[in-house]
């Protein structure tokens, strides 16, 4: 029993598990996708309660239990929460917690996958959709598609005798809540946004010996091969890390970034992304630079998709940083086609962070962005500044210029005549 607002940490969540762990089916299922909170099962159940989106055996029970807390308590209520830097670290912890047989389920469909159970199984079920970039009408339809995919799941395991328990949780919360600790103050006061962390999960990083030699991070990165494939390669990077990189290679002149995925999806049985990057001495600036040259797709390890890079560069002590970067026009790093190959693909990264050389103490280093000083915004607010200071300077040097007249006629005394010479 937790108190409510109470945040579950990292060691207080194992503590929780260890009945997962010690039962005699150790058969578990970790549903994961990319956002969730508590909130999108209260907010998303109650408004539309007639069209629930959590109707199977496995949300069903949870959601009645939250009405029934909510609809009894008397006041308010913090439900108590799990701290996003434990579950996103949750997936680590299960396979080092025990002899796990891990099984990636990509294709949803279990009806041929084969459980030993014998022996203890993992399975993990990466739930595709990135929840934080709908609105909440098309997040209610994703959820009813997410409701439905772990329905069929469970019945299909249940269905073959196969015990098992399953936990649903995500890499990050999709909603960030006040503090309990000012939720009861009586006062009135600003509600700040509470940003997220700086890094959602940790970079992906390339050793050579002890040492780190690439580090590279992205809160999106997906493809879209020939307008109609969309590959979403964000969890197999970052979270999962079911990625094999034993082709990067690291010099302290030429390095070479190489993500191999197996069937990432379906009719797709092998991509490769390599992103060469270069150090050189450019006398113009007398220092070294850091230039990622070109991003080369490989797929099925047929003809390679290159393409050019244009402003992604940094000094060489420094990382490089940019918000967008891809084939669109709209993005401040583009990466431009360079044969036929190239044009069949899209490319999304976003908050990209990339560094190839000189890493100290296993971390990025300071980053230089890609976007310059002068933004848009900015540009737009000097230009609108100085025409109002045009527009004020303008008018009083009319105010300045105004006389008065040196005579004035008096009503009592004869009319004032004023000869034209004057």
């Amino acid at each position: 029993a937790l108190h409510e607002g109470h945040v579950v940490s990292a060691q207080e969540l194992t503590v929780l598990l260890q009945p997962v762990f010690t039962q005699n089916s150790r058969n578990l299922i970790l549903f994961l996708q990319d956002t969730l909170s508590i909130d999108d099962f209260t907010y998303l159940s109650e408004p539309y309660s007639n069209k629930n989106p959590f109707q199977n055996q496995v949300n069903k029970p949870f959601i009645n239990l939250l009405q029934e807390i909510l609809q009894s308590s008397p006041s308010s209520l913090v439900l108590p929460a799990v701290d996003c830097k434990a579950t996103r670290y949750l997936l680590s912890f299960l396979q080092e917690s025990g002899d796990w047989k891990l099984t990636n389920i990509t294709n949803l469909d279990v009806s041929q996958l084969e459980v030993n159970t014998s022996k203890p199984n993992l399975l993990v079920v990466q739930l595709q959709p990135r929840l934080s970039q709908l609105t909440e009408f098309a997040k209610l339809y994703m959820f009813l598609f997410i409701d439905k995919i772990i329905g069929r799941l469970t019945m299909d395991l249940q269905e073959r005798g196969i015990h098992f328990s399953v936990i649903y949780t995500a890499v990050r919360p999709s909603r960030i809540s006040r503090r309990a600790d000012v939720m009861w103050e009586l006062r009135r006061q600003l509600m700040a946004t509470e940003e997220e962390d700086s890094l959602s999960y940790p970079p992906l990083n390339v050793t050579t010996g002890n040492d780190i030699c690439i580090l590279f991070y992205a809160s999106n990165f997906s493809l879209k091969a020939n307008n109609s494939v969309f590959i979403d390669l964000t969890n197999a990077t970052f979270v999962t890390q079911n990625v094999d990189i034993s082709s990067s290679k690291c010099s302290d002149i030429n390095t070479t970034l190489s993500l191999k995925y197996t069937k990432p999806v379906n009719g797709i049985s092998s991509l490769e992304i390599r992103f060469l990057m270069t150090n050189k001495f450019y006398g113009g600036s007398a220092r070294n630079w850091s230039t990622l040259d070109s991003v080369e797709i490989v797929q099925d390890g047929g003809k390679s998709a290159k393409f050019n890079v244009s402003v992604i560069s940094a000094p060489a002590e420094y990382s490089f940083h940019c918000q967008l970067v891809g084939t669109s026009n709209l993005y401040p790093a583009r990466l431009i086609p360079s044969n036929n190959e190239a044009k069949n693909w899209d490319v999304f990264i976003s908050r990209l962070q990339i560094q190839g050389f000189n890493i100290e103490n296993n971390q990025f280093s300071y980053a230089s962005d890609c976007t310059g000083f002068f933004s848009p915004g900015i540009w737009m607010g000097l230009v609108t500044s100085i025409v109002l200071l045009w527009i004020l300077a303008y008018g009083i040097h009319m105010i300045m210029q105004l006389t008065t007249n040196s005579r004035f006629d008096d009503p009592k005394g004869p009319s004032l005549s004023v000869p034209q010479t004057e």
